[in-house]
């Protein structure tokens, strides 16, 4: 039995390199404490439980270190980096026609629920497809 831990090792390993995801590597820790538990009994139920508590215990472990790890933390691109921003309207603005407005050095077609004339200070709120959506500047 003590091959067939060792191959399920390799296996659970060769998996867990081929999907780099972190899926398998808790098996194989498991496995590979089971080939070593081979060494010191025969029995097939003790190696299965070694092979489940240090499955679940390298589980536990590892999992809060992984997560602060792989911490998908949202870096704003170039034009999120407008959103909340200060801009002025440079070409009037009204719910019915698109106009435009400079923000961060850039002008950027602009859209609102209201009417803004040029040189007005907006507030970007959000950005929807390539058009800034704005609204009126809070104190």
């Amino acid at each position: 039995m003590a091959y067939g831990w060792f191959i399920a090792f390799l296996i659970l390993l060769f998996i867990e390199l081929a999907t780099v995801n972190l899926v398998s590597i808790w098996f194989a820790v498991g496995s590979l404490a089971a080939f070593i538990t081979t060494f010191f009994t025969d029995n097939i139920i003790i190696q299965v439980g070694v092979f489940i508590v240090v499955s679940i215990i390298s589980l536990i472990l590892t999992k809060p270190i992984i997560k602060k790890f792989k911490a998908n933390e949202v870096v704003p691109t170039n034009s999120d980096r407008v959103i909340g921003k200060r801009a002025e309207v440079v070409k009037k603005i009204t719910e019915d026609e698109y106009g435009e407005v400079r923000v961060l050095g850039n002008v950027w077609t602009a859209v609102a629920k209201e009417t803004f004339e040029v040189g007005q200070k907006v507030k970007v709120k959000a950005i929807d497809g390539v058009k800034l959506v704005v609204c009126k500047e809070e104190k």
